[in-house]
């Protein structure tokens, strides 16, 4: 899957399409440096005025909606004629049902023809976000590169973008894990939710067990839909585990011991027990590396902290979770890499020492001969 490949001429009147692909093509395998901020229309953005959004949350996307019935109610009306419409009104980032309504009302061909100059023409942010709702009420798979290529900008676009790739039945997942792979921050959060909305048996779950989580606070907003979704419990007890499988398998237990408030929780997680004990197999015969002794730490003081029945296993069960976790972390070869690899100098490491490495009493950090951190 592949985004648009041609821009139009860059100058000061630059679509935030042609923007979006400019960044790109310079590192075509990672987000856009800051999400692209600022965009083209910064200045222009918070130039403009706009009326609060509405204390009734069922009225936002009232005001676009009637801006869209009065334009395609004038069968003449050209798409252009809406860039500079929606300055005054507030324009949700999220699929809007008032939006999606007006939509349906018109002309389907015409509400497409309107969506695609939108999105690929449109310097103004408030506008290419109504082009892109537009898009996301229709299925036709041709518009997939002109979303992905917009939903590069994914803090702004992120949502309806992936909204409208997941309602493409072919070529959609593909499009979703394309996007992921670029983009970053609550973007990221919203493709990855409509990756795991459809990922049982599909081509996502292998992406999604190995790569969704990248270490971003924001994890753990989706990390227990992916493991629910993805079945990690299955995976990481069946025949085809591999090191990147056990690695994101900690990164995934990890973030969930710790993201109260935001997603699911290792507590609220059915097979837990069973996803924590085998992650903690499979990593007595991996090579020690410092990515892998973090994570496993901070599991096993989550474990040691946590009463068991939050665990869903009893405290003998957890107990002896909690020794197998430290019977790793305490192996020479484990310690050694541990003393050798981390930053004393880093603040998270600090943290570390203070506070995990010293409640589990842990060797690599107590022993009289290890480097102070």
């Amino acid at each position: 899957m592949s985004v648009m490949t041609e821009p139009g001429p860059l100058g000061p009147e630059i679509s935030l399409f042609d923007y979006a692909l400019s960044l790109h093509q310079r590192d075509p395998n990672s987000p856009l440096p800051r999400d692209g901020e600022p965009y083209p229309d910064e200045e222009q953005y918070r130039r403009r005025s706009r009326r609060d959004v509405p204390e009734d949350q069922r009225l936002v996307g009232v005001d676009v909606a009637a801006i869209l019935d009065a334009h395609f109610a004038r069968a003449d009306a050209p798409p252009s004629e809406l860039v500079d419409a929606f300055h005054d009104v507030d324009v949700p980032i999220h699929r809007n049902e008032h939006i999606a309504a007006a939509a349906l009302r018109a002309d389907a061909q015409r509400v497409q023809r309107t969506g695609r100059w939108l999105v690929r023409h449109s310097g103004d942010r408030r506008s290419a976000v109504v082009g892109l709702a537009l898009l996301a009420v229709d299925w036709a798979e041709e518009d997939i590169p002109l979303i992905q290529t917009i939903g590069l900008l994914s803090n702004w676009f992120g949502p309806l973008a992936a909204d409208a790739l997941r309602r493409r039945h072919r070529g959609g997942q593909e499009a979703l894990m394309w996007l992921a792979q670029r983009a970053a921050g609550w973007g990221r959060v919203y493709v990855i939710e409509a990756l795991c909305r459809g990922s049982a048996s599909s081509k996502a779950r292998p992406w999604l067990l190995r790569h969704s989580c990248d270490g971003d606070f924001l994890n753990g907003y989706f990390a227990g839909q992916v493991a629910t979704s993805a079945h990690l419990h299955e995976a990481i007890t069946g025949p085809d585990v591999d090191d990147d499988l056990i690695d994101h398998t900690g990164r995934l237990l990890k973030t969930m011991a710790d993201c109260g408030g935001m997603g699911l929780t290792l507590e609220h997680y059915p097979p837990a027990r069973i996803a924590l004990d085998a992650y903690v197999g499979h990593l007595s015969r991996q090579p020690a590396t410092v990515n892998r002794y973090v994570d496993a730490a901070m599991i096993a003081d989550h474990l040691a902290r946590k009463p068991a029945e939050r665990l869903g296993c009893t405290p003998e069960q957890r107990d002896r979770l909690v020794r197998r976790y430290l019977a790793v972390l305490d192996r020479e070869d484990w310690c050694a890499t541990v003393r050798a690899g981390h930053d004393p100098d880093s603040d998270f490491f600090a943290w570390f020492a203070g506070n995990v490495a010293e409640r589990l009493c842990l060797r690599a950090f107590t022993d009289p001969n290890a480097e102070k951190s």
